[in-house]
């Protein structure tokens, strides 16, 4: 019987430790205000994740020098400027530090695109025939760097430790640098497949959707374009689903939600800077290389954006 109790003790001194360190190991999303788990410092995270990014660009056919290439990297430097006059105003300029912001076009026939921690982000170029115009790749951008401001992968890397580990030992994992390179390589997965990260939760897809929206208003673009181009990517997968949509809200729930948050993303637009981006059409090429072999190996349940 007594040690029957002692067990019961233990059981519940534990639940307390557990339920203590996963209450003060909460932080909350901008913008939304969401709280959510996060037992590894952003620190930790970019870097866990810049070696797997580093590693992708070094075979990666990054395009430079065009007006497309030039395109993304102007899109993600005016919402990255947003971001940290957001952070800046509010009083919080150390939320960015280890940023360090970076934006590539890769010559890649998937119509895609993928962020990191830190402010790494790739676009696909087979996404831009979808896109069209430069508003309109201002929704996936934002999106991205959304992904990255709400610290999504810390929260999925969060959730994995008290999943596999249990809280009680998470510091103890957190000291160990093998573990962690492990427990990277399951969260980003770039280490093993081409530039596909695994899914991120629904919730946190609608999240970046709205973050994203009202990212790219206050950099000037016009966030009335996500309808429109969320229709133009259903209706590219008429004979198959875009990789972009696999693991992802539907397209009509997707719609649905930004139409409804679009009277409070426009709050945030006042349309300075950006003209003609709806009927300027992005410049595509004929000839994208064709989806490498470990890129036609994946599966439904790998990620992107």
């Amino acid at each position: 019987m007594k040690q029957k109790q002692s067990l019961r003790s233990i059981k519940f001194t534990f639940t307390l430790l557990l339920t203590g360190l996963l209450f003060s190991s909460c932080g909350s999303v901008p913008f939304t205000g969401r709280r959510q788990l996060q037992l590894v410092s952003n620190g930790e995270v970019i870097a866990l994740s810049l070696q797997q990014y580093q590693d992708f660009m070094r075979t990666a056919p990054v395009e430079s020098g065009t007006a497309n290439s030039q395109m993304v990297s102007r899109i993600g430097a005016r919402i990255a400027k947003a971001v940290e006059t957001f952070y800046t105003n509010n009083g919080h300029p150390s939320e960015l530090e280890n940023y360090a912001w970076e934006f590539r076009l890769v010559k890649e026939n998937s119509v895609n695109a993928f962020a990191m921690p830190g402010g790494k982000v790739v676009v696909y170029s087979g996404l831009l025939p979808v896109t069209a115009t430069e508003e309109a790749l201002a929704v996936v951008i934002g999106h991205e760097i959304a992904h990255a401001i709400a610290r999504h992968a810390n929260e999925r890397m969060s959730q994995q430790i008290a999943l596999q580990y249990g809280g009680a030992i998470a510091g103890g994992l957190l000291g160990n640098s093998q573990a962690m390179q492990q427990l990277g390589s399951t969260v980003f997965g770039l280490g093993a497949q081409y530039g596909v990260m695994m899914p991120y939760a629904r919730r946190q897809e609608y999240e970046a959707d709205e973050i994203g929206l009202i990212l790219m208003a206050m950099a000037g673009y016009d966030p009335q374009v996500a309808v429109p181009f969320w229709n133009r990517m259903a209706q590219s997968g008429s004979a198959q689903v875009p990789e972009i949509l696999s693991t992802h809200p539907t397209d009509s729930k997707r719609i649905a939600r930004i139409q409804e948050i679009m009277p409070q993303v426009l709050q945030y637009y006042k349309g300075a800077g950006v003209q003609n981006t709806t009927s300027t059409p992005i410049q595509t090429k004929a000839n994208i290389p064709a989806a490498s072999n470990t890129q036609k190996a994946r599966t439904s349940k790998e990620w992107s954006f």
